[in-house]
């Protein structure tokens, strides 16, 4: 199959002085772009910057207006009378929001109230920690008050050992008013315990304020239910997951349209992020990933056009529209990012089928340095099928030199690999200090159709492995390619990559990178939170001798039973916080790494979760994995 290789235009064109680089320490000083809303007027974009502050390890924050078709930006203080507040009833006298509320017995001194200085945590059940936080006994409650009295408020799930918004990462969005104001609709998983740990089943439940009553709407549902939205029709629409235990199910849209529900994503080959109404009630407009980029779709709604339903991809280009901000006039309000540029705020003219930059918060920092060049290209895997693997080139690059390249292995598994701008998984910045970046698209990843999400699900150390090499081993025969000095590098399924290639890699690569990645599958089992994820993503548990898709998956697919084989520098990062992949799995590895004589190194860092998000360590992780690479590639 001839190779297809395609060259990104429009984020290539630099000045001839600018020789600047991108460096760690100005990825830092970057501003973070986080959009508010619309006023009321449809006038303005109030919207959030955060410039985090290496020296006093922190971030300080701002508030901007700017109009809809750009201009100056003005900084504000007092905004949240110009925005409609979803949180206000319909008649405007009550405020919904979230508490934490204890509930649960976990203290010791909740059990021996005489003994207030003890130490100690009793559970009787899983669930006893989640992402970076030990379960105490509290949980988020959805409550209302009075809108000029946020203090004295009243709990919808009272005595309720469940989570509304749901943790760790729900929000607002998990709760909203009904468009009469007589009831609330919220996403909770009503499991506690054991039976919370091994399931997904979120369910929207519906509280009548009146006879303070709750009923579960979608309690046929054993998967995610989550998203809650009215349409300006008043019509229930949600996302929904259809199978308990599997959290990268395809996503669909439902609307609960005069009793029955109604999926308007179903006959689409994709997964939906997330999802709006136009004002008019005849579309929905929803994100979703596709062909390597997040893009900006819509479909019709047949309870009101009374035409068969049909999903468009409204935008298409190397860039991801990754929120929707809301509407003005033919305008819809979005972010974007690409592997050059973090977030900023855009208009799409649906008339002229055009964005148009409003917010330029970094185009300054931008304009000083040499941006990385970037290509799609279409690899033919072991199996046949094409691949699409992304190739981050460094600034200035010169076809006739030879880079050090590295392999980046996404997480997930099942997650999208788009044109994302990470602040700590950088392209821009891996490129900018001399290494090209192969990122291939391989199996499990969103925006390729179902079929090649799945199949990864119960085939870690499958396919997806010989989708890796291919992929390298393809940029590899550029010229430009120094294929003497390959590194493959990566975080949680792609920490769990690199161990793995680590023991079958056949002296390909010659430095690994891994953060906070899966090294045992056995412990691993024993000691993450969310149980559900690896019965589902592995067909069961270890012990379970009768279960032919567990044993050969912990047989064939755990990394320790290829450690004998290591034989090259590997770098180990661990969160001490994190409770996906917990400490132990970092540590096991660094201790192999040790005993069998290989250089290695393990970066700990005791405040952080699965991620990075301290300024100062931050600066420290990315110090250590470009110094690791320069002595080691």
């Amino acid at each position: 199959m001839k190779k297809i290789l395609l060259l990104t235009i429009g984020m290539i064109g630099l000045s001839a002085s600018a020789q600047n680089v991108m460096t760690p320490e100005l990825l830092w000083r970057l501003g973070r772009v986080t959009p508010l809303g619309i006023t009321k007027d449809s006038k303005n974009i109030i919207y959030k910057v955060s410039i985090p502050s290496v020296e006093e390890n922190k971030s300080d924050s701002k508030v901007y207006s700017i109009p809809v078709s750009g201009g100056k930006a003005t900084e504000i203080t007092d905004y949240e009378t110009l925005l409609k507040d979803k949180n206000l009833s319909p008649d405007g006298k009550l405020l919904l929001s979230s508490k934490e509320i204890k509930v649960g017995k976990v203290l010791g001194k909740d059990y021996y109230p005489n003994l207030d200085k003890s130490n100690v945590q009793v559970y009787d059940g899983l669930d006893y920690r989640h992402w970076d936080t030990w379960n105490d006994g509290t949980h988020n409650h959805v409550v209302y008050s009075n809108a000029t009295d946020k203090e004295n408020f009243i709990d919808i799930m009272k005595d309720e050992p469940f989570d509304s918004p749901q943790k760790p990462f729900g929000g607002d969005e998990d709760f909203v008013w009904s468009p009469d104001g007589k009831s609330i609709v919220y996403v909770s998983k009503k499991l506690e315990g054991t039976k919370y740990a091994i399931s997904t089943n979120t369910d929207l439940y519906q509280y009548d304020l009146a006879t303070k009553t709750t009923k579960n709407l979608t309690e046929k549902n054993p998967g995610y239910d989550t998203a809650p939205q009215f349409s300006p029709n008043g019509d229930l629409t949600w996302l929904q997951m259809k199978r308990d235990g599997y959290e990268a199910d395809k996503n669909d849209i439902i609307v609960r349209f005069k009793g029955n529900d109604m999926n308007l994503t179903s006959a689409w080959d994709g997964t939906v992020d997330s999802f709006t109404w136009s004002a008019d009630g005849k579309k929905v407009y929803f994100l979703a990933p596709i062909n390597g980029t997040k893009q900006l779709f819509e479909v019709n709604f047949p309870g009101v056009t009374r035409i068969a339903i049909t999903v468009r991809q409204i935008t298409d280009g190397d860039f991801d529209v990754n929120e929707i901000v809301g509407f003005s006039g033919e305008k819809i309000i979005v972010t974007r990012t690409d592997f050059n540029h973090a977030s900023e705020i855009y208009s799409y003219d649906f008339k002229k089928k055009s964005f148009s930059q409003i917010t330029k918060v970094n185009d300054a920092a931008y304009s000083k340095i040499a941006l990385s060049k970037f290509e799609k290209r279409y690899v033919t895997t072991t199996d046949g099928k094409k691949m699409l693997v992304w190739v981050v080139l460094p600034p200035n690059f010169d076809k006739n030199k030879k880079y050090p390249t590295l392999l980046y292995c996404q997480g997930g598994p099942q997650s999208a690999l788009t044109q994302f701008y990470s602040f700590r998984w950088n392209f821009q910045v891996m490129a900018a200090q001399g290494y090209i970046v192969v990122a291939p698209n391989r199996r499990g990843m969103q925006g390729h159709g179902v079929e090649w999400n799945e199949q990864i699900s119960k085939d870690w150390g499958g396919q997806v492995m010989d989708d890796y090499l291919s992929a390298i081993d393809d940029v590899s025969k550029e010229s430009y390619v120094d294929k003497a000095r390959l590194g493959a590098v990566g975080a949680s399924y792609g920490g769990y990559s690199v161990f793995y290639l680590a023991g079958i890699h056949q002296k390909r690569f010659k430095t690994f990178i891994s953060h906070c990645g899966v090294y045992n599958l056995q412990s691993m089992y024993g000691t993450t939170e969310e149980v559900f994820f690896n019965n589902w993503d592995h067909g069961g548990a270890y012990w379970e001798k009768d279960n032919a898709v567990a044993q050969k998956t912990f047989a064939e697919f755990n990394p320790i039973n290829n450690v004998a084989k290591w034989d090259t520098p590997i770098l180990i990062f661990q969160g001490g916080k994190d409770y996906r992949v917990p400490i132990g799995q970092g540590q096991e590895a660094f201790q192999a790494a040790q005993l069998r004589g290989i250089k290695s190194r393990f970066v700990l860092l005791p405040e952080e979760n699965h991620w990075v998000l301290k300024p100062q360590n931050a600066q420290v992780w990315q110090k250590e994995f470009f110094r690791w690479l320069k002595e080691t590639l």
